[in-house]
């Protein structure tokens, strides 16, 4: 593979001490609340092949399953459902362990930003977490709606270029449900997060289409069927729970989407151009989960998000569960990959130091994801 002569890195690579850096975490702020547009600069040709036989036979497979797994948000979803948000705040920390672990730890330690609050404090933080969640998963879905766009532009294999197609219907119909849902049965939306922002802009930015397939579909979307599978497991309310499932189906595609079409590119690659593979991976990893502090919402409160970052950062391991969760699809996959191992194993290194490599050997993308066609499932079952 040709690089460009000239591909200007947006991003360092972060040393170990910047990685839990409060000061570094809490510079990147959203400013702009009001903004109703954001423009980011792209880069890369647009490629046309006049090759139309399609010769990778998993991406043909993929292809086929896609055609097949198209659901309708409209006419299959019930949107009658009625959502106290409330009441699922409230049942949702009882089903969350990690939710009771902070609460109860904020009650123990008096230098804790949460020490002393209520039970309805709890629980209207729980609404706001409820919001802040579910819009910043509208905002990550129109960030792959463009990726998978730019993906069809610029790849230049014909099998690649009709399944991201089917990619990008699928993301627009999750910007769609995520936004209904929303503005129908929750109480407010928030902006995006600014970790979450500054890795689209990246993503966006660079000439290498590898590199957008890297960033979108198996680090942000390799995070977004995490914490969309964390989510499913606890919520009790049964639309999001369907929509979450279906979301799911389609997510498990676009990951592997990215491990099939990534394994022929990088076993052609330089070491150095490994190496900055994962380099960008181990930023976006970080950058992901910075944006799961969640500084939107404390500052909705009043809280000083310095104090707050700090507290989270020296919880005990047992006390954060859900953090190393997120990265349970992305490390199988860097695994598969090989930027695990590669350089040295430079990113195994990573990611044990942020304590995520416990989940190398589970089951990758590429394999998984006729497991998770619950649409399929549920036709089959009429």
């Amino acid at each position: 593979m040709t690089e460009p002569e000239v591909q200007k890195r947006l991003i360092d690579v972060l040393t170990p001490e910047q990685v839990n850096d409060i000061e570094r975490i809490a510079a990147i702020c959203n400013t702009d609340y009001d903004a109703t547009d954001h423009v980011s600069p792209t880069g890369g040709d647009t490629i046309f092949t006049w090759d139309y036989d399609q010769k990778r036979a998993p991406l043909v497979k993929l292809y086929e399953k896609a055609k097949t797994s198209q659901w309708n948000s409209t006419t299959d979803l019930d949107w009658s459902v009625e959502v106290d948000q409330e009441k699922v705040a409230a049942e949702n920390a009882a089903a969350n362990i990690q939710a009771q672990m902070m609460r109860e730890g904020a009650r123990n330690d008096a230098s804790s930003p949460l020490h002393g609050w209520s039970e309805q404090q709890f629980i209207d933080l729980g609404v706001q977490m409820q919001n802040w969640t579910l819009s910043q998963f509208m905002h990550g879905e129109q960030g792959a709606l463009v990726c998978t766009a730019k993906i069809v532009e610029q790849v230049p294999w014909i099998d690649a270029k009709y399944y991201a197609s089917t990619q990008v219907m699928d993301e627009a119909r999750h910007v769609e449900v995520f936004a209904r849902y929303l503005d129908t049965k929750l109480s407010g939306h928030y902006p995006i997060n600014a970790h979450l922002q500054m890795l689209l802009d990246d993503i966006i930015a660079d000439t290498r289409w590898d590199m957008t397939y890297l960033g979108m579909q198996i680090m942000v979307e390799g995070l977004a069927l995490a914490a969309f599978g964390f989510l499913h497991m606890m919520t009790t309310e049964p639309l999001l729970k369907k929509l979450l499932r279906y979301v799911m189906s389609d997510e498990a595609r676009h990951v592997a989407f990215g491990v099939l079409s990534l394994k022929e590119v990088y076993d052609e690659m330089t070491a150095a151009e490994i190496r900055e593979r994962q380099e960008f991976a181990f930023e976006a990893a970080v950058r992901m989960r910075d944006r799961f502090m969640q500084q939107e919402v404390w500052e909705h409160f009043g809280i000083d998000q310095k104090e707050l970052v700090r507290w989270f950062l020296k919880r005990p391991p047992a006390q954060d569960q859900f953090t190393p969760m997120l990265f349970s699809k992305i490390v199988p996959n860097c695994k598969k990959l090989g930027l695990l191992d590669a350089a040295d194993g430079w990113l195994r290194d990573r990611f044990t130091e942020i304590g995520a490599i416990q989940f190398e050997d589970w089951t990758d993308t590429g394999e998984e994801y006729e497991m998770l066609d619950e649409v399929s499932k549920d036709r089959a079952a009429v």
